[in-house]
C-alpha cells in the first residue's frame, strides 16, 4: 500500500473498532498490570472463557505485589480451568522480577518487557502498545490471517519466514497514535470478522477495499496452512482409589506436561483388573471392589491420552497418596483438566446417591 492508502486503512480500521469494539473488563480499566495478565490469559483462550477468571484473579491479586507474594499452589488452582498452566508460574516469576529490578511498576517499553519471564514477542507488543503506546505491533494469529488476507500472502502461515514477513507488513502500517487501539483492532476484526473458521464476514469488514485476497476472491484460500503434525498417542489406566469416602490424588513432580498439579494416580498403558491388583498390593493397598470406568480421550496441542480406568474401593489408604473428599479436592487442589472428567463422574454418582435418600460407598 502506499502511503495515501495506509491512511485510509488505519483511519476505517480505528473508527470501525471505536464504533464496535466488544466490552472486557481490561478495557474498560486498561493499566498496565490488567492489560499484561489479560493478555497471559487470552493466548490459547478465547475471550469468553476468559472474563470470568480474569475478575477473579484480579480480586485475588489486585496487584503486582500480590502477584509475587503469591503461593504457587493457591496460584495454580485459582489458574484451574484456563490450562497451559507453565502461563501462570512465568506470571509469578515475572511479577517478582518486576518487583526485584523495576521497583513493582511494569515496565514501559518493548524491550524491557522482554526480559521478563514467559513474556515474548506478542505479549511484549501488547503491552508496550496498549499500556504505553510505544508504536510496536503486536501479532497473534488472528493479526497473522488478517494480514495474510490484506497483503495476499500465498505462503504457509505457519512458517517462521512467513510470519517474519507478516509482522514486517503490521509495523508498515501502525499509525504513529492511538497505536494499542489500531492493535486491538486488528486482532478484534480477527476475532470477530476475518474469522479462522468459515467464510470470512467481507461485507462487514471496514477497509475489504484494501484487501487482496477479497479483491482475488481467495478468502477461503488464504492464509496457506502446512499440514499440522500428527499428534503423539498414549494408552495409560486411570485410579479411582476410594476409600471411606475420600479418594486418592498425588501432585505430579516429574517435568513436562501437567508438572505440578494434582492429579488421580495414573499409569501408562492398559493394564487389568488382575494387574491392578497386584500393582496396589505392591503399594501395601487391598482392592475389596473393582469397576471399569468410560474410556475417555484427552487431547493436548502435541499429545492424545487415551484413558481407561477403574474406580477402586480400597480397604485402608496407603500409596504415598494424599487421601482427600470430593469436595475438598474440588476446593483445595489443582487438578489437571486431564482427569475432571472422572472426577465429575464421582460428582454424579455422589449426587444420584444423595437424591435417592442414600449414602456414598465407605
Amino acid at each position: 500500500m502506499d502511503r495515501n492508502a495506509i491512511l485510509d486503512f488505519q483511519d476505517h480500521l480505528l473508527q470501525w473498532f471505536w464504533a464496535n469494539r466488544r466490552t472486557m473488563p481490561w478495557r474498560e480499566v486498561p493499566s498496565p498490570y490488567r492489560i499484561w495478565i489479560s493478555e497471559v490469559m487470552l493466548q490459547q483462550t478465547r475471550v469468553e472463557t476468559v472474563i470470568p477468571y480474569f475478575q477473579r484473579f484480579l480480586a485475588k491479586y489486585p496487584t503486582v505485589a500480590d502477584l509475587a507474594q503469591s503461593d504457587e499452589e493457591e496460584l495454580l488452582k485459582q489458574w484451574e480451568g484456563l490450562g497451559y498452566y507453565s502461563r501462570a508460574r512465568n506470571l509469578r516469576h515475572a511479577a517478582q522480577e518486576i518487583l526485584e529490578r523495576f521497583q513493582g511498576e511494569v515496565p514501559q517499553t518493548f524491550e524491557e518487557l522482554r526480559t521478563l519471564k514467559g513474556i515474548g514477542e506478542y505479549t511484549a507488543g501488547a503491552v508496550a502498545s496498549m499500556a504505553f503506546g510505544q508504536r510496536v505491533p503486536a501479532v497473534d494469529g488472528n493479526v497473522y490471517r488478517v494480514m495474510a488476507r490484506v497483503t495476499g500472502c500465498r505462503e504457509d502461515i505457519a512458517q517462521g519466514k512467513t510470519q517474519k514477513l507478516l509482522k514486517a507488513e503490521t509495523l508498515n502500517v501502525l499509525p504513529d497514535h492511538h497505536v494499542g487501539d489500531f492493535n486491538q483492532a486488528l486482532m478484534e476484526l480477527g476475532a470477530t470478522v476475518c474469522i479462522p473458521k468459515g467464510v470470512p464476514k467481507c461485507g462487514q469488514c471496514p477497509v475489504k477495499d484494501h484487501c487482496e485476497a477479497f479483491r482475488e476472491t481467495l478468502q477461503e484460500e488464504i492464509p496457506v496452512k502446512g499440514k499440522a503434525k500428527e499428534r503423539r498417542q498414549e494408552e495409560r489406566t486411570v485410579l479411582i482409589l476410594e476409600q471411606a469416602g475420600r479418594y486418592a490424588v498425588r501432585r505430579r513432580e516429574e517435568p513436562g506436561i501437567l508438572h505440578g498439579l494434582y492429579e488421580l494416580p495414573n499409569v501408562s498403558g492398559y493394564y487389568s483388573k488382575e494387574e491392578i491388583q497386584a500393582m496396589l498390593a505392591e503399594k501395601g493397598m487391598t482392592a475389596l471392589a473393582m469397576t471399569a470406568l468410560p474410556e475417555q480421550k484427552i487431547v493436548f496441542s502435541h499429545l492424545e491420552w487415551h484413558l481407561e480406568g477403574y474406580q477402586v474401593k480400597l480397604k485402608e489408604e496407603g500409596g504415598g497418596y494424599r487421601f482427600a473428599s470430593l469436595q475438598e479436592i474440588r476446593e483445595s487442589f489443582s487438578v489437571a483438566s486431564a482427569f475432571q472428567g472422572y472426577l465429575t463422574l464421582l460428582e454424579n454418582e455422589e449426587n444420584a446417591l444423595k437424591a435417592e435418600g442414600g449414602e456414598t460407598c465407605r
